[in-house]
């Protein structure tokens, strides 16, 4: 039967998000939320009990020793369904990594309309990397020979992947020893699918080996590729204020979202809503002009780029048109619901397919190609406008908030160091010192099952009392913003006293957005400068540092979590377990389960685990954070010891007579 409906306040914590649901429910439609209610998981499926991958089956192991007719154990067909789930994540973010390296090459022989080198330094940067060479060259000849050795990373069928180099040489060492390096990133997601096909590979150890080098081929392979050429054509992230829930809307403009994964459209989208024609279009339209903003991590693009603001995150997609605003939602690739042809049928809104991957059948298809993409995002707009004249009741939530976004690994760098000094080592010195605790990256989806938001934003505020800096992307990141956690000192009285200082010595909010669920390759690169940097260990397993994905949903999540813990990390997924066993019962349904996590700490010093209860997942933390402290000898935690410096001690003296001012800080009176 179907579980008891939600009330809007069940469903979300948001504000903005309540209002629009009350709106559904009093006009009768539908959203994720309401459906998932209806929706009833199959707890055999859901637990990656069952295999379908031969007509043979469907096959439903429920019993102890049961096999599927071919014979195949539960251990095996978890593993099967891990690995596949693996593949089509790494597949996802991998072939964004192949478009933008197309896009690269396309730029570097002047083939592409509107796109430009906007970072030459980090162009040179990672050039080097790879030993191509930099000194007398045009910045349009390095990114060519860059361009040709990524684009060669796909295909590549023996060798190492060329990224995996930027990994700490430990961890490479591990990788070789185990031979794990992935040799080529379609290879390892075409052997995946491969085993799994019937009468293949029925070793589950075996299976997930391989689903550990699929997630490396993702992580230190296309989604590494992915984000150094963003950085390198739309320039490298640095803070710059924003806006995010759906308040950004606007009621005199036309409103435009972009939806989904590909900044190669989406930027040329902001810059074509600032060319002179296609704004006087809009005001020939009735509008004051054109509002952009973004949903999913299309919005972490440009709002860490460009400062456009985010409209929401995953869940707020169908919300948005629910205002009955938004003139067109412009989507490309990954998280976009087929829902949204049907529910905009209710209002004008016109839904936009642009990729040749992605296809929706009812909404208008205009195909995005990078050669032309200047004068198709000026189409798109302007089929945009046309639509102004169309609106009818609109109900804008006025609820927004401001945010710091754009903090990316060569930002951190400066801002601990400045120009000539650039390092993590204050960073290291304070994990060091204690006064940050360790650091959490909390980062993924919005999933209906869970209450929009609660889980990201409760683990998030918790761990920052206990002195965790906290690193986020995607729709995490976007839940925090939309709670005030990325905006300079807000928040700063809920901080525990060491971070607080740090945060206020330095000038950073507590939780710093590094962007979007691509981007995580940015965490792993700056763990492996903490530890490069010295201190902390010779390998990122050493560093006291957490994964937690609180409302995991998509198939990436799991290729993420995966090259994280073959990176060294320990990765907490909130909600069920994709291979969890017979409930209340320890038997060999729970041989994968196990696997992941003492199984895999075990060879990679990493390990995965599903806690559904939220403060378990923070204890679970600061357990880890606490027991990589003792290992590299560190001080324990103890918040009394710092604290009373900063800004807000300053504050406080300020109050005082003279006298006791000067005994306070001197220890001394007249």
């Amino acid at each position: 039967m179907p579980r008891q409906k939600r009330t809007p306040e069940e469903y979300s914590i948001d504000p903005a998000a309540q209002q629009m649901l009350i709106r559904a429910e009093e006009i009768g439609i539908g959203t994720a939320f309401t459906r998932a209610d209806d929706m009833v998981p199959c707890n055999i499926g859901g637990a990656g009990m069952c295999c379908k991958l031969c007509g043979m089956g469907p096959c439903r192991l429920t019993k102890e020793g049961q096999t599927g007719v071919c014979g195949a154990t539960i251990d095996t067909i978890q593993a099967r369904n891990f690995i596949r789930a693996i593949a089509a994540g790494s597949a996802a973010h991998s072939d964004h990594g192949r478009d933008m390296a197309f896009t690269l090459k396309a730029v570097a022989k002047g083939e592409a309309e509107g796109y430009m080198i906007r970072d030459v330094a980090k162009l040179r940067m990672v050039a080097a990397h790879y030993n191509i060479p930099i000194e007398g060259r045009a910045p349009e000849e390095i990114a060519n020979d860059l361009a040709d050795l990524y684009i060669a990373q796909f295909g590549q069928q023996r060798g190492e992947l060329a990224p995996v180099i930027r990994a700490p040489k430990k961890r490479q060492q591990l990788w070789r020893e185990r031979g794990l390096i992935p040799r080529g990133i379609d290879r390892e997601v075409v052997e995946a699918l491969h085993r799994t096909h019937i009468g293949d590979d029925q070793d589950p150890e075996h299976i997930l080996q391989h689903a550990i080098r699929t997630a490396l081929a993702d992580g230190w392979g296309g989604s590494m590729i992915a984000t150094d050429i963003s950085d390198i054509l739309f320039g490298t992230p640095a803070p710059i204020l924003g806006k995010a829930n759906l308040g950004v809307l606007k009621q005199n403009m036309v409103n435009v979202i972009v939806h989904g994964h590909e900044p190669t459209l989406s930027q040329m989208i902001v810059a074509a809503s600032q060319d002179p024609e296609v704004i006087e279009y809009a005001r020939n339209a009735g509008a004051e002009g054109i509002n952009l903003s973004g949903i999913c991590c299309t919005a972490n693009e440009i709002l860490m780029r460009q400062g456009i603001p985010a409209a929401g995150n995953f869940l707020q997609q169908e919300l948005a048109i629910l205002t009955g605003a938004v003139e067109a939602m412009v989507v490309d690739v990954q998280c976009i619901m087929q829902a949204l042809v049907g529910l905009a049928a209710n209002f004008h809104t016109k839904i936009i397919t642009t990729s040749p991957k992605v296809k929706i059948k009812g909404a208008t298809h205009i195909e995005f190609d990078e050669h032309r993409a200047l004068t198709i995002a000026k189409q798109i707009l302007k089929a945009a406008i046309d639509n102004f004249q169309n609106r009818g009741e609109t109900k804008i939530p006025d609820v927004r908030e401001d945010l710091i976004p754009g903090f990316s690994h060569e930002y951190i760098n400066y801002m601990l160091g400045g120009t000539y000094r650039a390092s993590f080592r204050p960073l290291n010195d304070a994990v060091m010192s204690g006064r940050i605790r360790g650091v959490a990256a909390i980062v993924g989806c919005n999933n209906p099952r869970s209450r929009q938001d609660y889980l990201h934003t409760y683990v998030t505020q918790e761990l920052l009392k206990q002195d965790v800096l906290v690193v986020e992307t995607g729709c995490g990141a976007i839940a925090s913003a939309k709670l005030g956690l990325l905006l300079g000192e807000a928040g700063l009285d809920k901080v525990g006293p060491g971070l607080r200082e740090i945060c206020e010595t330095v000038g950073i909010p507590p939780v710093l957005h590094m962007g979007s669920c691509v981007d995580n390759t940015r965490i792993l690169t700056v763990l492996t400068q903490m530890v490069a940097d010295g201190g902390l260990g010779d390998d990122i397993d050493e560093v006291p540092a957490v994964g937690l994905a609180p409302e995991w949903m998509s198939e990436k999540a799991l290729s993420i979590g995966a090259y994280c813990v073959a990176s060294g990390a320990y990765v907490i997924f909130g909600g069920s377990s994709p291979v969890s066993g017979m409930p209340d019962k320890v038997s060999d349904s729970d041989l994968v389960l196990h696997y992941l996590s003492e199984g895999w700490q075990e060879i990679y010093g990493g390990k995965m685990e599903f806690v559904a209860d939220p403060n378990e997942m923070i204890q679970r933390t600061l357990d880890h954070i606490d027991k990589k402290r003792a290992a590299l000898g560190l001080p324990a935690y103890d918040p009394a010891r710092f604290g009373r410096s900063g800004d807000s001690r300053v504050r406080e003296l300020e109050q005082l007579p003279l006298n006791e001012r000067r005994t306070a800080l001197y220890g001394v009176s007249e």
